[in-house]
């Protein structure tokens, strides 16, 4: 995948997901890239494992580690019995204001997913991929995703030619976030986020081949250089 703002290549990242049985792997590198590197050099891995029943996708573990800089961070989240058993982040997030700050309450990691696997998901369908809401945990911020359906297209990238599905995403901030935060203000309230899904060959899992993203300082486009099931 490249991200860019303007046209311009500012990050790269690499995802290769596996499929066996009732689980599932995915692994990914992320780094920045083009106009990108010259004011940040950022790059790091992320893992997402766990189980599949019923088409839903059940997170056993997610750890990202990144570095920008000579600065490491590192998230590790757990989970068990359907919710999220421990979350650590490093380094430690500072003290937060009581006056402002939404705190996550017992039942708000009930049922999430992690940032790899909330970005997967399982339908019988292209027309089924939207209509849905995700449950979203990052380590941090508690966040509901809805998918609802725009339209249907193709597409045609290395690994893929075929049909696609276009869904409208809204974001709605539930817990883990600073009140009157701009950024996550305009995306609540006023970003426009697209998020085009493809078949992952016969699996029944669709996984993003594009996406765009309305900003404060404009849109971000994320768009797969290579899109294919491999066997």
């Amino acid at each position: 995948y490249t991200v860019s703002y303007l046209g311009l290549s500012i990050a790269r990242a690499t995802f290769s997901s596996r499929y066996e049985g009732d689980t599932y792997a995915i692994n990914g590198t992320v780094s920045a890239a083009g106009l990108g590197r010259l004011f940040d050099d950022t790059k790091g891995t992320i893992s997402s494992k766990g189980t599949i029943s019923d088409k839903r996708m059940t997170p056993q573990a997610f750890r990202a580690d990144y570095t920008s800089g000579k600065k490491a961070s590192m998230v590790d989240i757990r989970f068990s019995n359907g919710g999220v058993s421990s979350t650590q982040v490093v380094p430690a997030p500072g003290k937060r204001d009581p006056k402002n700050w939404v705190p996550i309450g017992d039942g708000d990691l009930k049922s999430v997913l992690d940032p790899m696997a909330a970005t997967v998901i399982h339908a019988d369908s292209l027309d089924k991929v939207c209509g849905r809401t995700v449950k979203f945990y990052d380590g941090e911020m508690r966040a509901d995703l809805t998918l609802t359906y725009a339209s249907k297209g193709s597409i045609s990238v290395p690994g893929y030619k075929g049909d696609t599905v276009t869904c409208k995403m809204g974001f709605e901030p539930v817990a883990g976030y600073r009140k009157g935060r701009k950024a996550l203000n305009f995306l609540k309230n006023k970003s426009r986020m697209l998020v085009t899904f493809a078949p992952v060959g016969q699996s029944g899992v669709y996984a993003p081949i594009r996406a765009t993203v309305g900003t404060q300082i404009g849109p971000l486009t994320i768009s797969a250089g290579r899109f294919e099931a491999v066997n």
